[in-house]
């Protein structure tokens, strides 16, 4: 009998030596006569563990994990083709508090099947919300995500449903959507992971997307340093053709609709919708002044579906099981799941896909484990560079839009950067600004000028030079920054360096001789 073995082709599991594993775990069943087949899953998010060999046996799929090259014969030799104990076996994967815990609606693939298999996709559910699309008229399509209360999950929240019903309301010769895959905030990865384990729930996502506003063409914009998302992403959609899931008729409906991928240079602004479209149109990036907004003057000039990974992968879903469903989970105006990624000083770092609601403290230390050195957590920043810095005892935040925006928060693409008792809060508002500096496109004063100057009036505070009146030239530079930049790239940078002065103001006052300050 055949044994089914599963390793991940994930990047992190790759960076870690899973071809290497595969390769090693080959040869050990062929000088065992064991017969094996070995497949190439995503991960399942529990980075902590990759390389995650998992053996499928009558319990489910015992995983071993982390498994380096030099681990195999010993596992071999141990019993792991039969499932056996050993001090890196984690038991039945499915059972893990870690991945029992979650609510798994755009990664419910992801680790389990192999990404690039049309046979896997269908067993586990796929093409379900298509086929109901299919049947059901555009106009129903777009109501349905709007019920389902579905919000853009790459930063801003804005309603999808609205967006579409825009796009699908606005006369156009042609229309297109576009999948903004430029994933750069820091502590943000689900993007690329869903890209990698599971490119067909995007593709189906896209598609009903182009039925519901009549769109006969769309591109998946992916940053440059995400080759392996890259190739698995054309070679799904070269599958997907082959399949009939796009093209010309899909599945015999006459639909028509294509798909193609275009790799940015990597430039950070190109998060930023409409510089991604410059981009796309072969030039440079550069924001654009809104409005219009893209949904009407899009890419070339026509209407246009700009949606990130997530809000699309979220879309197969709402249509398979219906808006009320998914209405269902979450809390308020915050509707469904959100894939939160735990990164930074963290002891379990990783995807945890949940409803919205939780608490920021239950997400970290519950799942995440504290932080990786031991130490008390002192700062967490949710919503990538430009997101708020959250002090410990501000971690009993509901993990939803309104209650983070209360608090002077945002949730942005759900990446969270944990930071324990030893991080310098003035060097991290200084880099906020460094950033921008260093990102920004250039087009408006406030953001390119401001941000120079904000690094400035920094370190001049922290060197103690005229500090109460440059404490209140950095007040007046982060209001004018947030009222008079051109888009969010200027516009956010201020929300850190005001997080950090309000929640550390110690750590802006003068260091000593000896680089300390003052007790």
């Amino acid at each position: 009998m055949t044994t089914t073995i599963y390793v991940p082709r994930d990047s992190a599991a790759l960076s870690l030596g899973a071809d290497q594993v595969a390769t090693n775990l080959k040869r050990a069943a062929m000088a065992a006569g064991r017969p094996v087949r070995i497949v190439r899953n995503g991960s399942h998010g529990m980075l902590w563990l990759e390389p995650l060999v998992e053996v499928v046996t009558d319990r489910g799929r015992v995983g071993y994990g982390p498994v380096g090259p030099d681990d195999v014969d010993g596992l071999v030799t141990a019993g792991l083709f039969d499932g056996a104990d050993h001090e890196l076996c984690q038991g039945v994967v499915a059972d893990l508090p870690w991945l029992r815990d979650q609510t798994r609606l755009c990664f419910a693939r992801v680790g389990v099947t192999d990404p690039l298999s049309p046979e896997d996709y269908l067993a586990h559910g796929g093409l379900a919300g298509l086929r109901r699309a299919l049947e059901t008229p555009p106009a129903d399509v777009i109501a349905e995500v709007t019920d389902s209360g579905l919000r853009g999950r790459g930063g801003a929240g804005f309603p999808a449903g609205i967006k579409w019903r825009t796009v699908a309301g606005t006369p156009a010769a042609q229309r297109f959507i576009c999948c903004n895959a430029d994933e750069g905030d820091s502590g943000t990865f689900a993007d690329r992971m869903l890209m990698e384990g599971d490119p067909f729930t995007l593709i189906e996502g896209m598609t009903i997307a182009a039925y519901a506003v009549g769109a006969t063409e769309g591109y998946l914009y992916v940053r440059s340093e995400y080759p392996d998302a890259v190739r698995t992403l054309r070679a799904a959609i070269a599958v997907a053709r082959e399949q009939g899931w796009l093209g010309d008729d899909i599945l015999g409906s006459g639909l028509r609709f294509d798909l193609f991928v275009r790799v940015g240079a990597g430039a950070y602004i190109c998060g930023e919708e409409t510089a991604m479209l410059e981009s796309l149109e072969g030039k440079r990036g550069m924001v654009r002044a809104k409005p219009p907004i893209p949904a009407i003057t899009g890419l070339f000039g026509m209407p246009t579906v700009v949606n990130n990974v997530l809000t699309l992968a979220s879309v197969p879903a709402i249509l398979a099981g219906g808006a009320a469903a998914y209405q269902a989970l979450g809390v308020d105006r915050s509707r469904g799941t959100q894939v939160f990624q735990l990164a930074g000083n963290i002891a379990r770092g990783g995807v945890f896909e949940t409803a919205f609601g939780m608490t920021l403290h239950n997400l970290i230390n519950t799942y995440g484990g504290g932080t990786r050195t031991g130490r008390p957590i002192r700062a967490v920043q949710v919503g990538g560079p430009l997101g708020a810095y959250l002090p410990a005892d501000g971690l009993d935040l509901p993990m939803e839009y309104e209650a983070f925006a209360a608090a002077g928060a945002m949730l942005g693409h759900g990446g969270i950067v944990v930071f324990d008792d030893t991080v310098d809060m003035a060097s991290m508002a200084r880099f906020a600004m460094e950033f921008c500096a260093e990102e920004s496109c250039g087009k408006c004063t406030p953001c390119r000028v401001g941000a120079v100057r904000g690094v400035e009036v920094i370190d001049k505070i922290v060197a103690g030079q005229d500090t109460d009146d440059n404490l209140a030239l950095l007040g007046d530079l982060c209001e004018l920054m947030t009222e008079g930049s051109l888009c969010a790239m200027g516009g956010l940078t201020p929300m850190p360096v005001r997080s950090a002065l309000l929640h550390f103001a110690d750590d802006f006052t003068p260091r000593g001789p000896n680089g300390r300050r003052p007790s």
